[in-house]
This record gives structure tokens, sequence and C-alpha cells, in this order.
């Protein structure tokens, strides 16, 4: 399966370039980076570190993708938005890991599945698309009256959005779990006198610093005792492992959008 790889340059776009140099069942058909990077027109080999691999980097993605099966895409919510259109023009399949995606941002992305295989996770894991499952198990069995729910995450202090995406994924399972409204439910910040924690809500912590990957938990706390599901990514590799077996699941299914659950069969 032939992939192309956006925002090729960056770290995460190495992380993928490498992952695909490792993969059998894939090959590298295309690297793409913004208009007036620098790096447009290296061999992204050499700057992933493999070697030169013949192929250069561009900064036209739509002629990349009409030699592709595949694209992957970690890159920003605005330039995913626009690589989803690109990517129902060319009738490819377009694996999303962009987090901080707005509302709006959604519905363009649904539209552009009409005629793409989209597969959209805020986390490509196997690990921490296990633990989601098992959120919404524990939130379920859990009755809100007797244990509030506070998901606590940190990341690398260049990380740019907040909550991040796992956290939303989490706390979307969670409010499966309880069957509740999370945009209507989730406290973001808490600062001052804030009173009292409302019953039935979903807190989220944000941490930033150092070059943390990515570390998440997920805590019930109850009256006398606490329940805590954590998930700590050690290797942004994971990350593009899940990507890939997310492109390769998807290359055979009808256009529509997905999520890892559904690679998974969680």
């Amino acid at each position: 399966m032939g992939l192309v790889v956006v925002g090729a340059a960056g770290r995460m776009g190495q992380t993928l370039v490498r992952a695909i140099h490792d993969t059998p069942e894939v090959h590298l058909a295309g690297a793409v980076e913004r208009h007036g990077s620098p790096d447009v027109g290296r061999d992204v080999g050499e700057l992933a570190g493999i070697g030169a691999c013949g192929v250069a980097i561009t900064d036209n993605p739509l002629a990349a993708f009409a030699k592709a099966d595949g694209v992957l895409d970690f890159t920003a919510p605005a330039a995913s938005v626009e690589f989803a259109g690109y990517a129902a023009q060319a009738r490819i399949v377009h694996v999303i890991g962009t987090t901080g995606c707005s509302g709006e941002d959604e519905e363009k992305f649904a539209a552009a599945a009409r005629h793409a295989t989209i597969v959209k996770s805020g986390n490509m894991s196997l690990g921490v698309n296990l633990l989601a499952a098992l959120v919404e198990q524990a939130a379920h069995a859990l009755a809100a009256a007797d244990f509030d729910i506070e998901i606590l995450e940190m990341h690398h202090r260049r990380k740019v959005d907040a909550p991040s995406g796992t956290a939303l994924l989490l706390g979307q399972a969670a409010a499966r779990g309880r069957e509740i409204s999370l945009a209507e439910k989730s406290v973001r910040v808490r600062d001052g006198h804030t009173g009292a924690r409302e019953e039935g809500t979903v807190g989220f912590a944000t941490l930033r610093g150092g070059t943390v990957v990515g570390d998440h938990s997920v805590i019930f706390a109850g009256a006398g005792e606490r329940i805590e599901l954590s998930h700590r990514a050690e290797d942004r590799s994971l990350f593009a492992q899940g990507a890939i077996k997310a492109a390769l699941w998807a290359r055979d299914r009808k256009p529509g959008l997905y999520s890892m659950r559904d690679v998974l069969g969680l």
C-alpha cells in the first residue's frame, strides 16, 4: 500500500517515515510539507535518518495524493481539513491523528468521508483505545453519585492544544458510560473559590513540560477508595504503527468516517 506522509519534516512526520520503511506491507509514495518550507526538495529518507529513499518532499499535496493509496496525517486542524478534501478528490484512505479540531472541522471531515475512507482518532495506539473501552465500562458500572471522574494528562512543553485529543477521547468514553453529554458536563478549569464539585461532571487537568510523549490517567474517586486507569506512551512510534494499521484496515472499506475502535474491533 502506497502511503503519503503530510507534515513529513516534523517529529511525527519523520517517525511515520521510519515506521513505513520498517513495515513490509506498505511503502512511502510521497512526502508533503507546507508551501515555503525549507525542507521542500529534500530527500525525506535522509531527513528521517534512514538514508536516501528517492522520495523528495513536495508542497503539492494533490500531485502526491494522486499517486498513493492513502495518507497519514498528524498535522494541524486547518491543514487536515484541506487534506481531507484532497483525499476525497483522489478517493484514497485518510488517516487523521490531528487533535484540537473544532466542531466545524468535524463537520468538514464528515462531508469529505462521503468520498474518502477516513479513520480519525485522538490517539492511534492499541493501549489507549483499549483504555477507552475500559473507561466506558467503569463509568457505566460506577454510579455518578458514588464515584467522581477526573482525567489527568501530561505532554511535552511544545504541545499546543489542551486538553489533549486523547484526554477528550477518554472523556467521551466516560460520558458514553454515564449516558451524559460531555460538552454539558465537562469541567476544564478550576480557579479561585469554585464551590463544591458538581455531581456527575467529568473534570480535566492538564500538565505540560519537558519531553513527555503522553501520560493519561482516568480517576474514579469514591468515598474511601479510588480507582485509576492509566496509560503512558514512551515512544511516538506506537502512534505511527497504529496509523499504518488503520490505513491497511481501511484500504478495502467503503467511504465513511471510522475510528480506531472500528479498526481494533473494540
